[in-house]
């Protein structure tokens, strides 16, 4: 099924001799393809990296990345930058005193980028190369998971959306069969108008003319155009549901034709029915867009 959403978590582990890493992706619904992440200080280095591998496996959302880092007696080490910290507390204490706030936490401060650093100059280039690969193949491992789980977050989508297109392609069907009931609602409609407009004059109106108003009438208000495009859009959409690709973009640009052309069917309906009907189309073409705007 290749509806895909856009929300979605990862929760991926690595090890490399004592150092353990845990990646955590979360992902939501965007325009375009946002990477944002979060990596321990020293291995800023890997960004790049980061926002290409996840490219390779995801084509929209908002992704964020934390990465969170532990270690035995080797390897990594974190050390408290104490020049940097100094500077943290004193802008910290300067701007409680002159906003009022509360002063924040040490947990607060050490977190700050800068403040603690990365140390691991008891391992040699080649193991940090290989540690480094061991944490970005564990990143890759983190997105196939998540693109699983945005993968399942899809199939719920997939079957909301033909519901959707289904109702669509019944309303719009409903629609076709109310050409009589247009008909027969403007000549009922424009009898009466003329009646009020002649009152008590004792003028009369041939039923030709009247029907010859009404026909000229009835072509105005004529919607096969607008179910023939609607049809036409119902098929679109089936294809899209069913490409082999992320189609979001795509979808999203097609429920709003259909929602031009429910808009101009319900201009010009004349009958009650009709009026329902395109009324009817507006709410649940409203649902198609809310449930498109979370498809990749």
């Amino acid at each position: 099924m290749p509806i895909t959403s856009m929300t979605g978590f990862a929760r991926v582990e690595g090890s490399w001799q004592d150092i353990r890493w845990t990646w955590e992706l979360k992902s939501v619904n965007s325009k375009g393809l946002d990477v944002r992440y979060r990596l321990p200080s020293g291995l800023e280095a890997h960004d790049r990296a980061v926002k290409s591998i996840v490219a390779g496996g995801l084509a929209r959302g908002n992704v964020n990345c934390q990465l969170s880092m532990e270690s035995g007696d080797a390897g990594v080490q974190l050390v408290v930058n104490e020049r940097a910290l100094d500077s943290a507390v004193v802008a910290a204490k300067r701007s409680a005193e002159k906003y009022g706030l509360e002063l924040p936490k040490i947990a607060d401060l050490v977190a700050l980028r800068g403040v603690v650093d990365v140390q691991d100059s008891e391992l040699s280039e080649e193991d940090r190369q290989d540690r480094d690969s061991a944490i970005l193949e564990t990143l890759k491992q983190a997105v196939e998971a998540l693109a699983k789980d945005r993968g399942r977050e899809g199939e719920h989508l997939y079957t909301a959306l033909r519901q959707r297109v289904d109702e669509i392609d019944l309303l719009t069907r409903r629609a076709e069969q109310d050409v009589s009931g247009q008909v027969d609602a403007i000549r009922a409609k424009l009898s009466a108008q003329i009646a009020e407009a002649l009152g008590d004059t004792g003028i009369t109106i041939e039923q030709e003319r009247l029907a010859q108003e009404t026909a000229v009438l009835a072509l105005k208000a004529d919607v096969s155009e607008e179910t023939d495009r609607l049809h036409a859009h119902v098929l679109a959409a089936r294809d899209l549901l069913d490409a082999d690709e992320p189609v979001g973009r795509k979808f999203d640009f097609l429920a709003q034709e259909f929602g031009r052309e429910a808009n101009t069917l319900a201009s010009k309906a004349a009958s009650n029915e009709l009026s329902a009907i395109a009324l009817e189309l507006k709410v649940v073409i409203d649902q198609m867009r809310e449930q498109i705007q979370n498809v990749e």
